[in-house]
């Protein structure tokens, strides 16, 4: 069985599984903190049978006064707890997610994390999205560097301030993804009558980045240009009630066939954030004359997942246009988020 990011309690994780073991060596308080928290909700990856990732998530109300200097009094989300083994398949990228979506979910205005210095690799990974070093916090276990990111203060860089969107100015667009590839690259965005068992553990589920490879125009898009995704239909003929809006991502940059040096390039940029084969990249280069890659950020999934009939009703598709790629006015962009039940704090303009 593969594993997967899930929603568990402390009581159903036992202790004993050798994923704890350099936290219990860590942490001399460790097994009676865990034992502490029974019924509080934590996130673990596993595979039914061992653990290999923890996220604990702590929403702190208040001046944070453990820390030097003092956080000030706001609404804090902790990062209580974080631990993933996954070398190679872009879970820590997975983690920050989780942790961004579940802060502005929670009503939370910044996050901060505690980290001992030696962790080197997961400090630049929150550096990368968008936390600063704020100071230190001393425990009987040593010091911990203590690193804070700010959901009211918005940076410029897009990394930096993801999942927020600037979307003013920008073009807006619906880009249609087969059933089959979705929730393979989409993986908060499952539907409700889909099995868990097909979000796997690999890279292109787990990465904030996503690439999108097709024979469709999509050098029309800009960076920064706002991307809703379509799932068609699962069912020939039945596309009005199996089709849906799910998810809206952001352009990171458009490349195209000739901005490759070689296959390898190609190869390189695509199979690592892709839901494609190796072997079919490599066809797709080598056979598609014309051929476009959209790369985009995973913003944010759609609390209600909104169907075509819906869409058409609300005149914001027109029947008669297919829905590979089209796009959008703002007012069309706006409603569609709405209807999706997208945190409204989403989009900052």
């Amino acid at each position: 069985m593969s594993r997967r990011l899930r929603l568990t309690r402390f009581a159903d994780v036992s202790l004993d599984d050798p994923f704890f073991d350099s936290l219990k060596a860590g942490y001399d308080e460790f097994p009676r903190w865990f034992a502490s928290k029974a019924n509080e909700p934590l996130y673990v990856v596993d595979d039914g049978e061992s653990v290999s990732g923890m996220i604990y998530l702590k929403r702190e109300d208040g001046v944070v006064e453990d820390v030097v200097p003092p956080l000030p009094a706001e609404a804090w989300l902790k990062v209580g707890t974080l631990k993933i083994d996954g070398a190679g398949t872009k879970l820590g990228e997975r983690a920050i997610k989780k942790i961004l979506d579940t802060a502005i979910a929670r009503g939370a205005n910044g996050v901060y994390v505690t980290v001992f210095e030696v962790h080197q690799a997961l400090i630049a990974l929150f550096e990368r999205y968008g936390f600063r070093h704020w100071g230190t916090k001393t425990t009987g276990n040593g010091v911990e560097q203590v690193y804070v990111r700010s959901l009211v203060d918005h940076d410029d860089a897009p990394l930096m301030r993801y999942p927020f969107i600037r979307a003013a100015g920008k073009r807006y667009w619906l880009l249609a993804i087969k059933p089959e590839f979705h929730t393979q690259l989409l993986p908060d965005s499952i539907l409700n009558n889909e099995p868990e068992e097909i979000v796997r553990d690999v890279s292109h589920a787990n990465t904030i980045h996503k690439v999108y490879v097709a024979r469709l125009a999509l050098q029309r898009m800009s960076t920064g240009d706002p991307v809703i995704f379509y799932r068609t239909t699962d069912r020939p003929g039945q596309a009005r009630f199996r089709s849906v809006v799910t998810s809206v991502c952001v352009v990171e940059e458009v490349r195209q066939r000739r901005d490759f040096a070689d296959v390898d390039a190609f190869l390189a940029y695509t199979s690592p954030r892709s839901v494609f084969s190796e072997a079919e990249l490599r066809e797709f280069y080598e056979t598609w004359h014309r051929l476009s890659v959209a790369r985009m950020t995973y913003n944010a999934a759609f609390g209600r997942r909104t169907i075509r009939q819906n869409l058409l009703d609300e005149g914001l598709l027109n029947p008669q246009q297919r829905p590979d790629f089209i796009e959008l006015s703002q007012a069309t962009f706006d409603r569609i988020l709405e209807l999706g039940e997208v945190d409204a704090r989403i989009v900052i303009d």
